[in-house]
């Protein structure tokens, strides 16, 4: 039980830490204005995080809820759950830590997406050609099934994660991070076609 106390006490103090981190960096992203791009966009997908938001802080307050519940668990002592939920924090726990490391990269990426749509403005406006529903519906197609090898993907890592030395874990576990940040992208696209799809066919 002391142990199982001492975890508990060590989990609050690394959360103690990116709550400061999650809160500079939410303010810093929040000045810039590549960060439009990113806002009301989940930084992570739905396999990782029930969280949907585009703030770090949000996604604390997730891991301080999953903590608690650990918490509780361990009180009652049961082991099966507690054993399951450390899995679950040590994920999220890294990913986070992860993605305060990658955030100047997104939002510099972003900033270049940004820069682009600003220099199509000097330029003579062209008005963009709707796709046909045929086109439409093939994109779609295709966007499913990148999601469904992405998925695939991820799983095969996870299992080589779970059985990977110590040695290697930290290195897959950018590499899942990675993968479900890739499939959560996948999954905006596909909510952008289908919602074209509605607005054409509405119109015709």
């Amino acid at each position: 039980m002391m142990k199982n106390v001492i975890s508990i006490k060590k989990i609050y103090q690394i959360l103690a830490e990116l709550e400061q981190t999650a809160i500079e960096l939410d303010n810093s992203n929040s000045k810039l204005k590549a960060h439009v791009l990113l806002q009301d966009s989940p930084l992570f997908s739905i396999d990782l995080f029930s969280t949907n938001s585009d703030l770090f802080i949000d996604y604390v307050k997730e891991i301080k809820n999953k903590t608690a519940q650990l918490e509780r668990l361990i009180k009652n002592t049961n082991d099966e759950l507690s054993k399951y939920q450390i899995d679950i924090l040590e994920k999220q726990i890294t990913s986070l830590h992860n993605a305060f490391q990658s955030n100047s990269n997104i939002h510099n990426e972003a900033q270049n997406r940004l820069n682009a749509i600003k220099n199509q403005r000097y330029k003579k406006a062209v008005k963009a050609v709707i796709q046909p529903t045929k086109n439409l519906y093939q994109n779609l197609s295709e966007h499913h099934e990148f999601e469904r090898r992405l998925s695939q993907m991820l799983h095969d890592k996870e299992q080589e994660r779970i059985k990977a030395p110590k040695n290697t874990v930290d290195k897959l576990s950018q590499e899942v991070l990675a993968l479900h940040q890739r499939l959560g992208r996948c999954r905006q696209a596909i909510s952008k076609i289908e919602a074209e799809i509605v607005k054409f066919e509405s119109r015709n």
